[in-house]
């Protein structure tokens, strides 16, 4: 089955940064659009970054500038590097997958479970 198992959470200063890393299986992995995102209690899930099979990348604004997204199909991972994080970014980040990038943008099938990252003022 599909398994997508983040890390690389934790705590970061404001104007810090941290890589986020996403190890998937039970899929083919070259095959699936990947992407991020984030939730704060309480809060609506918030879509943060997307990655095609061919690597093009949708960012969303909040994030734009700051957040990178990208993929290697020779590991199975996907990856987020993170800089100038602001307390606003503190939340659980999620690795998500699904066929198509416009699906994952929109709600993807298939979760992680999450890792945490709390930006400190």
């Amino acid at each position: 089955q599909v398994q997508l198992v983040e890390s690389g959470g934790g705590l970061v200063q404001t104007g810090g940064s941290l890589r986020l890393s996403c190890a998937a299986s039970g899929f083919i992995f070259s095959l699936n659009a990947m992407g991020w995102y984030r939730r704060v209690p309480g809060k609506q899930r918030e879509w943060v970054a997307a990655i095609s099979t061919g690597g093009s990348t949708m960012y969303a604004d909040s994030v734009k500038g700051r957040f990178t997204i990208s993929r290697d199909n020779a590991k199975n991972s996907v990856y987020l590097q993170m800089n100038s994080l602001k307390p606003e970014d503190t939340a659980v980040y999620y690795c998500v997958t699904d066929q198509e990038l416009a699906v994952v943008a929109r709600g993807a099938r298939y979760w992680g479970r999450g890792t945490q990252v709390t930006v400190s003022s």
